[in-house]
C-alpha cells in the first residue's frame, strides 16, 4: 500500500516532490509535504482507500503549486 502510494504521489508532484518511505511500527500511514500533514492514518482510523488516493493526490499538486 504504502509503495503504490508513493508512487501515486511521486507522479502527481513530478520533479517537484521527492517520496520518502519511512518504516514504522502499529501501521502508521502518515503523508507530509514541507511540514504539513497530507493524510495521517493515525487522525482518520483507517489506511487511503481510492477515493482518498485521488484526493490526497490533488492535495499534494495544490501544496506544491502554492509553495
Amino acid at each position: 500500500m504504502a509503495f503504490w502510494m508513493g508512487s501515486e504521489l511521486y507522479a502527481a508532484g513530478q520533479s517537484h516532490i521527492a517520496v520518502t518511505l519511512t518504516p514504522g511500527q502499529g501501521g502508521v500511514f502518515k503523508v507530509t509535504l514541507n511540514g504539513e500533514v497530507a493524510f495521517d492514518k493515525g487522525e482518520v482510523g483507517r489506511y487511503p482507500m481510492l477515493p482518498d488516493a485521488k484526493d490526497l493526490k490533488a492535495k499534494v499538486i495544490t501544496m506544491i503549486e502554492n509553495s
